[in-house]
């Protein structure tokens, strides 16, 4: 007979092999859905999909919380699962994300242990940060109440199963700037007679840097990166048009906004010096995620009691996670849990050859499920 861990293998590696990008996981959802109802939960279908579980007669509830959707990445790797979605694949693990949420469900619907109700929440779109919010904005929280709300995501580098996790700040926001200059073209072989947008751009991009250099407290760990520089320009024309992309990253609310108003004052001011004007946008996909100290201490706890080697103060990540959306709603705890040191399990998220470790499958099940019976204990 299959073991169930062959089964857990199974399924992640089918999510790998037709992954959905954010807002389009179609096929993704509808297995899901599949799943829990065969397990006889209540399954909600809107933006994501939503399973409930209930067991006794306590009224506390907890979520427990999974990404689906996949990244417009085309896979390097030659496994007999690799994706057959072309351009598309599951390079941030997500597919494991739901495997181990979905065999969790599955061990607590045939063996509750537990007084309460617990939510199991499917998210769609999260590497674009919109798929949290879009739930939260359906009414999801409202409909499905919970007391607090649990992530896993899987770290490579760091050794199978470990857990770390942290109170206060776990994540990074992530907004994006774009800065559009209209200057005035001109001949590449009169400068004068024009206002270069593409020296006017070099300009912003050299003053930019000194917002973390010189104006953020060492240590506050924000990044201002400019990713694109795009132009008008021609071989003999000098550009009037030039627009600056980029990407800021902070760790508390007070350094992302100084960080805004500081972009726009040099913007500003470089316009002024060059005779040049400039327009700015800055939008934040994603806020900080913020875990509550007491759902963080259980972590810890449950982590240690099933044997998992544990950090508690592990220090903050760089990436941003869309979970920060729900935390900022409801308590609740973001944790890491490693996917592997070396070979494609060590590779970095989001690289084309990285692949989710299928023996964290019955790890994170068996973590879920303690966690689960842990907040929602049976009384005597």
């Amino acid at each position: 007979m299959e073991s169930n861990q062959a089964k857990l293998v199974a399924l992640r590696q089918d999510f790998h092999r037709f992954p959905e990008l954010g807002f389009d996981e179609i096929r993704t959802k509808a297995k899901v859905a599949k799943f829990l109802r065969d397990l006889g939960l209540d399954v909600h279908e809107g933006v994501g999909v939503v399973g409930v579980l209930k067991a006794g007669t306590g009224n506390r509830a907890i979520g427990l919380r999974a990404d689906m959707d996949a990244l417009p990445i085309h896979e390097t790797s030659q496994h007999s699962y690799a994706s057959e979605t072309e351009g598309v694949m599951h390079a941030c693990g997500h597919d494991g994300h739901m495997t181990m949420l979905l065999g969790a469900a599955q061990a607590l619907a045939a063996d509750p242990g537990f007084d309460g109700t617990i939510v199991f929440v499917f998210q769609p779109n999260e590497e674009h940060g919109l798929g949290a919010r879009a739930m939260i904005d359906e009414g999801t929280l409202e409909q499905f109440p919970v007391d607090e709300i649990y992530a896993i995501h899987n770290l490579p580098g760091a050794p199978v199963g470990q857990v770390s996790t942290r109170s206060g700040l776990i994540c990074s926001s992530e907004s994006l700037f774009e800065i559009a200059i209209t200057g005035q073209g001109g001949h590449a072989s009169m400068p004068q007679a024009g206002r270069d947008a593409i020296t006017i751009g070099a300009d912003m991009v050299q003053a930019l840097q000194t917002i973390v250099s010189r104006k953020l407290a060492p240590g506050a760990g924000a990044v201002v990166s400019v990713t694109e520089f795009l132009t008008d320009g021609q071989r003999n024309v000098l550009p009037g048009h030039a627009t600056l992309k980029g990407d800021v990253r902070a760790r508390s609310p007070e350094d992302r906004i100084n960080i805004e108003g500081l972009m726009r004052e040099i913007a500003r001011g470089v316009a002024i010096a060059h005779g040049v004007l400039v327009d700015v946008t800055f939008n934040t996909e994603f806020i900080e995620t913020i875990n509550a100290e007491e759902p963080t201490q259980a972590v810890v706890r449950v982590a240690r009691s099933i044997g998992a080697e544990t950090i508690p103060d592990r220090q903050p990540m760089s990436f941003s996670e869309d979970f920060a959306h729900f935390a900022a709603a409801v308590p609740g705890c973001f944790l890491l849990m490693g996917n592997g040191e070396t070979g494609p399990h060590g590779q970095p998220l989001h690289s084309s050859d990285y692949d989710f470790n299928d023996e964290l499958l019955s790890l994170g099940a068996d973590f879920w499920t303690a966690l689960a019976r842990n907040r929602l204990p049976i009384r005597d």
